[in-house]
């Protein structure tokens, strides 16, 4: 059966709507107005507060800013970390150097799609093939994982903001990109000929090599080429000098931060409710991960509600909390609100939105899946120790929300949060020990390899 859309059809739901006051209204105040700001509820904002019940015991200082870039996932992770280093070190206010690690992921990441074009082709993936196609669509993205951040942190080390700087293609990374998907989409081909034409192992390497020295180039020229070594000079709260180096970035890590802040004490735990993905199970993703030899990217799936205890004893803890999450859905995005009840879509348009689906049947039908990564310092909890609230940090500057900080519902933390890292020792065994199974693997498309990477908005939430 088919639906033709008849001039009389059309006439009927034209009429519908021109019958509605409520329709008239809505149409009247979009013509001028951003649909989203048009729906937010007044009662919402008014009865929305940035006080809780356990708070960590200082947040950072400066905001942050990761400006048109996907860095998102960078950002949070160096946001989590300085808290306890600027504690340690007794700061009023600290950035480690997001283009820093930026700069190493961006030649990882292009490394590892490189030898992963080569695995391809030597398991016979053809180029119009679904992996292949899919993969040629991003062969390089801003967006990440936590593992990735592992991968990057334990191998480079970190070093602070001032002794690499933020540069354009930092903070506006299209351009940078775009170059780089051009050459690699051209290296994928030329990869694949030398392969079909000898498959000498000697002549692929070669090619890799040549290929990921331009790579280099093109990669230094946007985002200038890290220092080896650096030296370290502030001012701690008292006023008091220091100074520390030089010594490489690694050595920084671990010698200054890594004792406050160790990222292989953290453990990443999702919520995937599609009924085929079980809870309790370990999942990875083909094709999916930033550096070849490197940590692989795994998930242990979890109810949510397991996230959320662990988070909340995470933060009475003391420890904030790096998370994914699909950003964009019932945000009011200049007021900081992530609230499932922020927007009266029904009133405006006569229809809910986005919610319409469950979060599994979302996931099932392209509807949702993980864009962004922020950090929990602060959550409510009921009398009988439920959250009800959650204070989020932001990558976006000062100009969202309260300055610069969010706060979250539990009830969207329930539909749109995917992920948290948290500590260890805050996991019990049994959650723990899923990450010794052998994971399953899920393939390259599935929602669950998405990256966080959502820039900062400019009309859109």
């Amino acid at each position: 059966m088919t639906l033709v859309l008849t001039s009389e059809l059309v006439e009927q739901f034209r009429e519908q709507v021109e019958s509605e006051s409520s329709s008239l209204l809505a149409m009247n105040a979009c013509f001028k107005t951003d649909p989203l700001e048009m729906c937010v509820r007044r009662s919402k904002v008014i009865s929305t507060n940035h006080v809780f019940t356990h708070k960590v015991e200082s947040e950072g200082r400066p905001v942050t800013n990761q400006k048109s870039s996907g860095r998102c996932w960078i950002f949070a992770c160096l946001n989590v970390m300085r808290l306890p280093f600027v504690k340690h070190h007794n700061l009023e206010e600290f950035e480690f150097s997001q283009s820093y690690l930026f700069f190493w992921d961006k030649i990882e990441r292009c490394n590892y799609f490189l030898n992963k074009m080569v695995e391809c082709a030597k398991r016979g993936e053809e180029v119009e093939g679904r992996l292949v196609s899919f993969l040629l669509h991003d062969p390089t993205c801003d967006g990440g994982q936590w593992d990735m951040l592992v991968n990057l942190i334990t191998r480079y080390g970190v070093m602070p903001k001032k002794s690499f700087p933020e540069s354009y293609s930092a903070e506006n990374s299209i351009r940078m990109n775009k170059i780089l998907q051009s050459k690699l989409r051209e290296y994928t081909r030329e990869l694949r000929t030398v392969i079909n034409k000898n498959g000498d192992d000697a002549a692929v390497t070669d090619t890799l090599i040549r290929q990921m020295s331009e790579i280099y180039r093109i990669v230094s020229v946007c985002l200038g080429i890290p220092p080896q070594t650096f030296t370290w000079e502030y001012y701690d709260k008292a006023k008091s000098y220091h100074k520390v180096g030089p010594l490489t970035p690694l050595e920084f890590y671990n010698e200054y931060v890594k004792a406050v802040y160790n990222v292989e004490d953290k453990v990443c735990l999702v919520t995937d409710p599609r009924p085929n993905n079980a809870y309790g199970l370990a999942y990875t993703v083909d094709c999916l991960g930033n550096m070849v030899e490197g940590r692989r990217t795994i998930y242990n799936n979890q109810p949510v509600e397991t996230l959320m205890k662990l988070a909340s004893d995470s933060i009475k803890a003391g420890e904030a909390v790096w998370f994914g999450c699909e950003v964009g859905k019932r945000f009011a995005g200049k007021l900081g609100i992530q609230d499932i009840d922020i927007h009266d879509y029904k009133s405006a348009f006569g229809v809910e939105v986005n919610i319409g689906l469950g979060k599994a049947d979302r996931l099932i039908y392209g509807e949702t899946l993980m864009t962004h990564a922020m950090i929990f310092t602060a959550v409510t909890l009921n009398e009988s120790g439920t959250a009800e609230k959650w204070r989020v940090e932001n990558s976006w500057g000062e100009d969202r929300g309260e300055k610069g900080y969010l706060i979250m519902t539990s009830e969207w933390f329930r539909e749109f949060v995917f992920e948290i890292v948290v500590d260890k020792k805050h996991v019990p065994e049994e959650v723990l020990a899923v990450f010794t199974q052998e994971p399953v693997v899920l393939p390259a498309w599935d929602p669950m390899g998405a990256l966080a990477r959502e820039a900062i908005p400019n009309t859109r939430h």
